[in-house]
């Protein structure tokens, strides 16, 4: 009998079954897959907010909605490769730690775009607003369309509370004390004015953090 076993699961039998050939297969994969994402569960690079890294304000996560929403995330990744050329253009290469309370997370796998993980304060809000409206006037070989219905488009603040309980479900540490502020926050706000936002922060409490880190706390 257990020469009868030993044979039905050999090396041959799965070459000449395909059902077992796939099912053994999918083990294979989800035992290797398990192997390398279950213990970054538990691992505090992965876990814990990189330094300067915070909840984004009402505002701000009300652009990233916007943001994913017109698919800009489509085109422009915010992951800095760990490559040579990649830290010289855009600072730093990116870690886990930056993008805890991203849900969904937008490193992304490929640039129409420039990569955004550093835009923050780069340029300015002017020049943010402009580059929506029509990327042409500040880009001139931009092929990014624009987005001058935002401009004109009010911003809404009657759903920001549930959107902020939901993220609090997966661990962004908002209090109800910010919760329940968060639509004065949002009033007479543009759906631009929330995209400008979110972009204007994009990376800058992590760039401060390293500043602060390399003159010595100063």
């Amino acid at each position: 009998m257990a020469q009868e076993q030993t044979s039905f699961f050999s090396h041959q039998t799965l070459e000449k079954n395909i059902g077992w050939m796939i099912v053994m297969s999918l083990v294979a994969v989800l035992f290797a897959g398990l192997v390398q994402i279950v213990p970054l569960f538990f691992q505090h690079s992965t876990t814990e907010p990189a330094a300067g890294v915070t909840p984004l304000e009402p505002l701000s996560q009300m652009g990233r909605d916007i943001y994913i929403r017109e698919g800009c995330n489509g085109c422009h990744s915010q992951q800095v490769r760990t490559l040579r050329a990649e830290v010289q253009r855009y600072g730093p290469y990116s870690v886990a730690g930056e993008s805890v309370y991203d849900h969904p997370f937008l490193w992304g796998s490929k640039r129409t775009g420039p990569d955004l993980a550093r835009i923050g304060q780069r340029y300015s809000d002017e020049w943010q607003r402009l580059h929506l409206r029509n990327p042409r006037d500040v880009v001139p070989e931009s092929n990014m369309p624009g987005y001058p219905w935002l401009a004109k488009t009010a911003l809404p603040t009657n759903d920001i509370g549930d959107r902020m309980r939901a993220l609090r479900i997966v661990g962004v540490p908002y209090t109800d004390e910010q919760i329940k502020a968060a639509p004065d926050a949002l009033k007479g706000k543009t759906e631009e004015d929330a995209l400008v936002a979110y972009l204007q922060g994009l990376g800058v409490g992590v760039r401060n953090a390293q500043l602060k880190a390399a003159s010595g706390g100063k």
